[in-house]
């Protein structure tokens, strides 16, 4: 008898590879043969964006009462006073101001449902942008070994099995390093295409498929009602819709960026209800040595893009703001002091975004002490005050119900700071 994990598990990894035109026979016959059941029941929704490249959280959420950080960059430092030369910073609480560039943001940070947390890293001080993203999608800062990535253990942490091979979906190219593991998960890098990867080769595409078929062929018809309905109709569902005519409510424009696209899909795949639980999209170009700009510039395009998709996505979403929360996440920051190009350098601690409606919002979290020369990590950097895991697991715990740190982030003692609403 074949289990039901492992019948599912096949079901996810047949579709490697495979664009929509080309569902094999077998498993399009088999979807169109079942009767449309119910929608997914509603679950909460963890959508996670990677900014690679590592965002100056001193230019994002500017400290602006700080004489240090003036003297540190005279040609970059902004405030938030009017009349300056720059567009005056948004004032969040009188110590703290927002790019002016994301004004998008302020209104949900006001309303309280966006969070901010500062001074947030890894403990780990590596400046390899390689290195860091890959602890912090692996989730264990201080080991190179881990095979699997934390969002995956999340997948697996939900409490059920998956009925639906969207639970865990990445809207990338390629299967990133936080999706990386043994549980459900796909990288989809346009919904249009369905071109669906998972980590590894045709050859390896090839024999899923055919294990794929030989498991239907083996299968009891009860045991395909029992185990991959679910399956078989998020595959109908999604052939029978055409995404490329997909409206947004309340006449929403996505930016035509590559995060805009991303999140306008994750919308989709959330409104056709077909189980997605964990989503995961990118965001690049933050790694500014060069000319990084005050209220114009390479930063201030790059804010504008993350706040307008981010909100574009989450007023797209309005009828479901109660299932979803987003969190943006970055590998390190940036110098306290520019640099003699007009940019910034690797950094240690920057900060992130939590929106939702169970957030702790309207507040800036985390400690951010006087950047003082002697306050500062190696003499130069804002220091690491938040370990990314007591902010990543919070969300989790409390959003999706996950309550199994140990797994989630081994080797680590559970530390939160209160980013999340109490339930």
């Amino acid at each position: 008898m074949i289990s039901r994990r492992g019948f599912v598990k096949a079901g996810g990894l047949a579709l490697f590879g495979i664009s929509l035109g080309g569902i094999p026979s077998f498993l399009a016959e088999a979807a169109a043969s079942t009767l449309t059941p119910a929608l997914f029941k509603k679950k909460k929704i963890m959508v996670c964006i990677f900014q690679r490249g590592a965002m100056d959280g001193l230019m994002a959420v500017t400290p602006f009462t700080d004489n240090f950080l003036k003297a540190a960059r005279p040609t970059l430092f902004m405030s938030a006073a009017q009349g300056g030369k720059t567009k005056p910073l948004i004032d969040l609480d009188g110590k703290f101001g927002l790019h002016p560039s994301m004004e998008a943001f302020a209104s949900v940070f006001r309303a309280k449902q966006m969070a901010i947390v500062h001074g947030i890293g890894s403990p780990n001080p590596t400046r390899s942008h390689f290195d860091a993203q890959d602890y912090m999608e692996s989730g264990t800062p201080f080991s190179k070994g881990t095979s699997s990535g934390w969002l995956n253990r999340a997948v697996g942490l939900l409490g059920h099995e998956a009925a639906t091979p969207f639970q865990g979906v990445s809207l990338t190219s390629s299967l990133p390093r936080s999706f990386y593991g043994n549980n459900p998960s796909v990288a989809i890098s346009n919904l249009s295409d369905f071109n669906i990867q998972l980590k590894g080769n045709q050859a390896d595409a090839n024999k899923a498929a055919k294990s794929f078929e030989d498991l239907y062929d083996q299968a009891s018809s009860s045991l395909l009602k029992e185990t991959g309905k679910e399956s078989f109709e998020a595959i109908k569902m999604l052939q029978k819709t055409n995404t490329q005519t997909y409206k947004p409510e309340y006449d929403v424009v996505y930016p035509n960026s590559a995060l805009g696209k991303s999140l306008k899909q994750i919308a989709q795949l959330i409104k056709m209800d077909v189980g997605l639980e964990v989503a995961f999209a990118e965001s690049g170009g933050w790694d500014t040595h060069f000319n990084q700009g005050t209220d114009t510039g390479i930063f201030a395009r790059n804010v504008n893009d993350l706040s307008s998709s981010i909100m574009a996505f989450w007023t797209d979403l309005t009828k479901y703001q109660d299932e979803v929360t987003v969190m943006t996440m970055t590998e390190f920051g940036r110098t306290v002091a520019q640099n003699g190009t007009g940019g910034t350098d690797h950094g240690r601690a920057s900060c992130n975004f939590i929106l939702g409606n169970d957030v702790n919002g309207g507040m800036v979290h985390g400690i951010v002490n006087p950047l003082a020369k002697e306050n500062l990590e190696d003499g130069r950097d804002l220091a690491v005050t938040t370990d990314f895991r007591s902010v990543f697991s919070e969300v989790a715990d409390k959003h999706l119900g996950i309550n199994n740190d140990k797994i989630l982030f081994p080797n680590w003692d559970a530390k939160q700071i209160g980013v999340m609403k109490k339930v």
